[in-house]
């Protein structure tokens, strides 16, 4: 019985490697920066006066804005995607498919990032010197209830694309 789908490449299966451990290795490294926000440094910062919590959260978010944070973050993305599609067209269609579910479980990070953690940053930034500030105690609890969960939810959302990748790796060499 005749098939249209292409026979596996198995020659070409190294050739989505490097991308899959690119991309294996950033998602690793974004799923630790988040956990480290969830069982240190705001538990950390939780034990501290609304000022010292203020100060401290604006200079984080001002110092992770570089280009190596920027290399991870956008590179996770893209390197995972690159590896979906090497996977795909190689006839690595199981493991293509764990990395197509890392990408949209990154995906799902990416756009908490982007739609609540950013904005909220941006507004602690523009809420100016902690010295200033009127209102600490409040500007506080609004920025960590909100802060705080979407951070736990982009922990579990890259842990679970980190976990996919993991699979992906283990059935590369496979065809099918």
């Amino acid at each position: 019985m005749p098939t249209d789908r292409p026979a596996p490449d198995l020659a070409a299966a190294p050739a989505a490697g490097p991308a899959l451990y690119a991309a294996t290795i950033a998602m690793g490294l974004s799923a630790g920066l988040y956990f480290a926000f969830d069982v240190s440094v705001m538990p950390g910062l939780e034990r501290g006066d609304d000022r010292t919590y203020l100060a401290a959260m604006q200079n984080i978010n001002e110092a992770i804005e570089n280009g190596l944070f920027g290399l991870v973050f956008f590179g996770a993305f893209l390197a995972t995607g690159v590896a979906g599609g090497q996977l795909q067209r190689h006839g690595r269609r199981a493991a293509a498919r764990w990395t197509w579910g890392a990408l949209a479980c990154y995906a799902a990070a990416v756009a908490l990032t982007v739609g609540i953690n950013v904005p909220l940053n941006r507004r602690l930034a523009e809420a100016g010197d902690p010295d200033t500030i009127r209102e600490l105690a409040a500007l506080r609890e609004k920025f960590t209830n909100t802060w705080v969960p979407s951070n736990k939810v982009r922990t579990l959302a890259c842990t679970a694309a980190l976990l996919c990748l993991g699979r992906a790796l283990t059935l590369r060499t496979k065809a099918g």
